[in-house]
């Protein structure tokens, strides 16, 4: 399939047919990973993994917690 780049304000967009979006099984509103392989010329779209903002939380809490354990653990 063959699609034009387009301007959107200042930046650029690629459309994606409907049928792509069902075989990706991506959705209006999804987030996406774009990953850039300049030597190829290539773009790669995976479905991004969700923000777990609880899991950060909790991860900050117990660095600080125990950040000299760590410390002492990382000699």
């Amino acid at each position: 399939m063959i699609q034009k780049v387009l301007k959107v304000g200042s930046s650029a967009a690629v459309t994606l047919p409907k049928k792509a979006l069902r075989e990706l099984g991506l959705s209006i509103g999804d987030d996406i990973s774009l990953t850039i392989d300049p030597a190829h010329k290539q773009v790669v779209m995976e479905q991004a993994i969700p923000i777990d903002h609880e899991m950060i939380a909790w991860t900050k809490r117990f660095i600080e917690r125990y950040r000299p354990a760590l410390k002492a653990l990382a000699k």
